[in-house]
């Protein structure tokens, strides 16, 4: 996802100010504005009841309408649920039971336990999804998930708020990224196949990369790179530019601030939700302004489908989280200032990452012909790094007509780029790889 989907930085100034109490303001802020919300929220109920003469009326329906929109425009947005509780297998219906199967300070590995009362003859590849770091929670990967459910054994990093993670539990950054990665696969025993969403394409070619040179038995069988930001020299985007002109510095001055009290993680540094999502919007203001002007005349209109899209879609984009300023920070400078991998200069833990030395991982890099993100060529760069991946194990595909979102969800994700990316998967999965005969530790 790319520094465009860490916030596309935006333009605040004043680096004492911020870091010592810009948190702190808005969460006074958002207090303040609770008598304001519930009031609105009356106003709405009386407005909308039906033995209310006037919830008949445009204008009762205008005001309903406006306490709406005044409310959701000044909440904040909690996680999304899942809401995958079931998926179709072979022609039957299968119950899905989400569990965490495995649990660190920073993140989470959920299994999507499908409960078959008949085995399904079809192979069932093991997949490991790395959702990306980068603001939103891992439930925008909902539609991802729900496309492999029916023919793959599903798991997926599902990243935890910085700002719910004591101080205690100690930092994290790029390193431990990689490490998390490694360790996840240790756990899944081999047999792994890895989709990397958008911005986990650097760390889980780094961790593979480490896992080949070590020979690790439990590197991946396949990893597919989904609009990731592996070169962003190749075509860069206007976030790319940004990121490489202002410098890690500037960065570190004006978006680094605080966790205030009462949250678990008060007095983390952090880049806070609140100004990622400032970046969000501004990236797209006119968009955004337009869809919320339809959602009011929807709302006037009692229009409930169109609403509910709406409510639906912005309920998740408006759903964000802190990310640690350790993490966030080495990730702009490794890979959008310095590019780093691609130049053969990136480490971890002071050990050298060259993807060279994947050989026995397939490798199939995805992109999407509109992206504005992670421009066409970023993610393809991968090939130019693993030149010793035989030929019939490498693939590419550009997806015509999608954007950086359309890449992993939507109609044509699940119509064209999802069956390529299971294909791939499939003729992997039981090809024999070459002996490795001693794990030696990659993490600590």
């Amino acid at each position: 996802m790319a520094i465009g989907e860490f916030g596309g930085a935006p333009p605040i100034g004043g680096g004492p100010v911020l870091s010592s109490g810009l948190y702190w303001l808005y969460e006074m802020g958002h207090a303040s504005l609770n008598p304001a919300r519930a009031f609105a929220d009356v106003t709405k109920l009386y407005f909308k009841n039906p033995l209310n003469p006037l919830a008949h009326t445009t204008y009762g329906k205008t005001v309903a309408a406006a306490m709406e929109m005044f409310e959701r425009s000044t909440r904040r947005y909690g996680k999304p649920e899942w809401g995958l509780d079931s998926t179709l297998v072979g022609g039957e219906r299968a119950p899905v039971h989400i569990e965490i199967a495995w649990q660190r300070p920073f993140c989470n590995l959920l299994h999507f336990q499908r409960m078959f009362c008949h085995m399904p003859r079809r192979p069932q590849p093991k997949v490991l999804i790395v959702a990306p770091m980068s603001g939103h929670y891992a439930t925008l990967l909902r539609g991802t998930v729900e496309a492999f459910l029916p023919n793959h054994d599903v798991y997926i990093t599902d990243w935890v708020d910085a700002r719910m993670v004591p101080l205690a539990a100690g930092r994290f950054d790029l390193d431990d990224y990689i490490d998390y990665v490694v360790s996840i696969l240790h756990y899944l025993g081999g047999d792994t196949h890895v989709i990397a969403v958008c911005q986990p394409a650097v760390p889980v070619l780094a961790a593979t990369a480490l896992m080949e040179a070590a020979k690790d038995p439990y590197a991946p069988r396949s990893i597919t790179l989904m609009g990731g930001p592996i070169d962003t020299r190749s075509n860069p985007t206007a976030v790319n530019i940004l990121a490489e002109e202002r410098g890690v510095d500037w960065f570190r001055r004006n978006v680094i601030t605080k966790v205030p009290f009462p949250h678990p993680g008060v007095m983390r540094d952090v880049y806070p939700g609140f100004l990622q999502l400032n970046g969000f919007v501004s990236m797209n203001l006119d968009r955004h302004i337009d869809a919320h002007k339809e959602l009011f005349f929807n709302l006037v209109k009692a229009d409930g489908d169109s609403a509910t899209k709406h409510k639906e879609f912005y309920d998740e984009y408006l759903a964000v989280m802190d990310l640690p300023a350790e993490y966030y920070l080495q990730t702009v400078d490794t890979v959008f200032v310095r590019h780093a991998l691609p130049k053969g200069e990136m480490t971890h833990r002071g050990n050298p990452i060259d993807p060279a030395a994947i050989r026995n991982t397939a490798l199939l890099t995805i992109e999407g012909e509109n992206d504005d993100i992670s421009g066409v060529g970023q993610t393809e760069a991968a090939h130019r790094l693993c030149v010793n991946i035989p030929s019939d194990r490498k693939a590419h595909y550009l997806q015509p007509a999608v954007g950086h979102y359309g890449v992993f969800n939507g109609s044509r994700f699940r119509a064209e780029i999802a069956p390529r990316i299971a294909d791939f998967m499939l003729t992997h999965n039981n090809r024999p790889q070459a002996v490795r005969p001693v794990l030696k530790k990659v993490v600590g």
